[in-house]
């Protein structure tokens, strides 16, 4: 999967948008305002494609330890946060996109609920 085929995917979630909060490097998706992706834009450019994406901290730890592609989180919560490495091909994109809507289901469960509830009318 290229760079647009995660946008796609990400965008077709429940309530999410994307946009440049940081510089006109790093798009970030959120779900209601909160990020649960981020992609250098710079590094897919060059073929070192990565995502930082929000993780359970068992888990992330789990997928550290079986994964040389994810690592602790690059400039994030190194507790709450993976990057995954998609150019080094040990991912297969159904296993990153499941990474994906991991993320996206750790911040909603994070919203209060009535977020939650928002987010389930839209």
């Amino acid at each position: 999967m290229n760079i647009e085929d995660f946008r796609t995917y990400c965008l077709s979630k429940k309530g999410v948008t994307d946009d440049f909060p940081f510089d006109q490097d790093t798009l970030v998706f959120k779900v209601l305002g909160k990020m649960f992706a981020l992609f250098p834009l710079e590094k897919w450019e060059i073929g070192e494609g990565y995502v930082n994406l929000k993780c359970d901290p068992d888990y992330a730890e789990e997928l550290r330890a079986e994964y040389e592609s994810i690592t602790a989180g690059w400039h994030m919560s190194k507790k709450h946060w993976n990057s995954v490495y998609i150019y080094k091909g040990e991912l297969q994109p159904k296993f990153i996109c499941e990474l994906i809507d991991h993320s996206y289901d750790m911040v909603v469960k994070g919203m209060p609920k009535k977020k939650q509830a928002e987010l389930e009318n839209l």
